[in-house]
This record gives structure tokens, C-alpha cells and sequence, in this order.
């Protein structure tokens, strides 16, 4: 990664969290909105897609994101990050490390959850239609 100055990784560690938290709210609440709800569809679908069309080659659940996120943190001297995204969000606001079958099962029921209520939302929103 050019320009691998301390600062500059951490201004792309800063710039990665804010966006995956960013789009992980988004993915989860992002079709309450009338205005949100098709982007909001596409982005679980392209998250769904990633979790298991990449996953297939990368190992399932695999995220760009947090590939590209954990390159970074390597180079600042961070190991044994959890495989999860999830989980190391968790043990970076509580300092609490649970387990990978915990953070899989939050992560897989909230996706699941949040993907019904968006296909359900957009339904609704395609009925009303004129």
C-alpha cells in the first residue's frame, strides 16, 4: 500500500471502520426510509452475494471490507483480529472477545432479519406504485 506513513494508515484504518459501520447500519435499517429501501435491497443482496459468491473462494462469510480493514490493522502492528467483523467491533467498543459461533449467529440472524424487512418493504412499496 503506497504511502504507508503510521498516519496515513490510520487515517485508512479511521476511513474503513466509518464506512463498514456505516454500511452494516445501513444494510440493517436502511429500508425503513421509503427513499433508501431499493438501494437498500441491492446492498443486502451484494452483501448476501459476497458472503457466499466469494466465500466460495475465500472461505463463507468473506468480506472485501474486512479483508482490506485487517491489511491495514496487520500493518499497525494488530494480530489475532477476529475472523469476524462483527466481533471485532464488539472487542473494540466493550473489550469483550466472544466467540466466532456467537458473533456468525448475531451477524447471520440480524442479515436475515434485515433482508426479510427489506423484500417485504420493497413488496410494499412496488404495490403502491400508480
Amino acid at each position: 500500500m503506497p504511502f504507508e506513513s503510521d498516519a496515513m494508515l490510520q487515517f485508512y484504518h479511521y476511513t474503513f471502520q466509518t464506512f463498514h459501520i456505516a454500511l452494516i447500519l445501513f444494510n440493517v435499517l436502511g429500508w425503513i426510509p421509503r427513499p433508501t429501501a431499493r438501494l437498500n435491497l441491492i446492498t443486502l443482496v451484494a452483501t448476501g452475494l459476497s458472503w457466499t459468491v466469494l466465500g466460495a473462494f475465500y472461505g463463507l462469510g468473506y468480506c472485501p471490507l474486512t479483508d482490506w480493514h485487517y491489511g491495514v490493522l496487520e500493518r499497525l502492528g494488530r494480530y489475532n483480529l477476529p475472523v469476524s467483523y462483527i466481533a471485532f467491533l464488539i472487542e473494540e467498543i466493550w473489550s469483550i472477545r466472544i466467540a466466532t459461533a456467537t458473533a456468525d449467529w448475531i451477524t447471520g440472524t440480524t442479515y436475515a432479519l434485515a433482508l426479510l424487512a427489506s423484500v417485504l418493504r420493497n413488496i410494499k412499496i412496488r404495490q403502491t406504485l400508480p
